[in-house]
């Protein structure tokens, strides 16, 4: 198994992410996933780039209904407020079936 080092922030958004998924979570596999600083005159937190892939078949309905509405959706991370959250750029369907996404995110610390 990997371990892949990340911040505490980081690690709370990709479980809410994986707890929109509901029974389905096993399907997400993380591919990769980058934090970075973040501050404003008041505020501070992360910015994060997180890679996802869902194998298929059937990757591109499940694709459909767990990013429908992710951008209004409230997320319960602790610690931390979801500022921003969208997908970046298309999802990319590979050969096997899989897609894979890249999901871009703002936390700030409460």
């Amino acid at each position: 198994m990997l371990n892949i080092v990340m911040s505490r922030a980081a690690s709370g958004l990709l479980r809410a992410l994986l707890d929109r998924a509901g029974d389905q979570r096993d399907r997400i596999l993380l591919s990769e996933v980058q934090s970075v600083d973040w501050q404003s005159l008041t505020l501070a937190g992360e910015r994060h780039e997180i890679q996802l892939r869902i194998p298929g078949p059937g990757a591109e309905l499940f694709l459909g209904k767990f990013l429908d509405g992710i951008e209004e959706a409230e997320f319960l991370i602790p610690g931390q407020i979801l500022a921003d959250i969208a997908v970046a750029g298309f999802p990319v369907r590979a050969l096997d079936g899989s897609v894979t996404l890249a999901i871009e995110a703002l936390t700030v610390v409460e």
